[in-house]
């Protein structure tokens, strides 16, 4: 399967904080870089933009700017599909108000738009979790959706990635 993955901002943000520092396995994101390269792994300007924010290492590996990793969201299908996952998120009655505010300034809607128009796999740590309320989780607006997601993991398996150990 040659299948294009569309990372959310968790896959960047947990890869960094905890088990792919930048310092501690480069190769991850080295990985990055070559298949943003080949359009095989993208992410959105949106999920761009929240990375920069946090003005730190990884904030400035988003700024030197790996080559075509970070595509453009502003698409008329991929408005249309994000138009219509809004509608569902705001007559669901399962989520709160603010849940419904939030979803509609952050990225994941338009990451699981621009998979759906794209016939993408997302790629998050976010599950399916039919019972919460207090957000709206992108794994619900993939399953609702019908869009294939994979975590971190599958990914690199998918893409036959491996890291190897070196000693100095």
């Amino acid at each position: 399967m040659n299948c294009v993955f569309a990372l959310d901002a968790n896959v960047f943000i947990e890869a960094h904080r905890r088990y792919y520092g930048l310092d501690l396995c480069p190769g991850f994101w080295t990985c990055l870089r070559h298949y943003g390269g080949r359009q095989r792994v993208v992410s959105i300007d949106k999920v761009c933009a929240e990375l920069l924010a946090g003005r730190d290492v990884l904030a400035q590996w988003v700024k030197e700017g790996p080559d075509g990793l970070f595509v453009p969201s502003a698409e008329p299908n991929v408005s249309d599909a994000f138009a219509e996952m809004m509608d569902w998120v705001q007559g669901n009655a399962q989520f709160r108000r603010e849940a419904k505010a939030e979803f509609a300034a952050a990225a994941d809607g338009w990451l699981a738009a621009y998979a759906k128009v794209h016939d993408a796999v997302v790629v998050t740590h976010e599950q399916y979790n039919p019972n919460v309320n207090r957000r709206v989780p992108l794994g619900n607006v993939c399953h609702r959706f019908s869009i294939l997601q994979q975590d971190t993991f599958q990914m690199l398996r998918e893409l036959d990635v491996q890291f190897d150990w070196r000693s100095r």
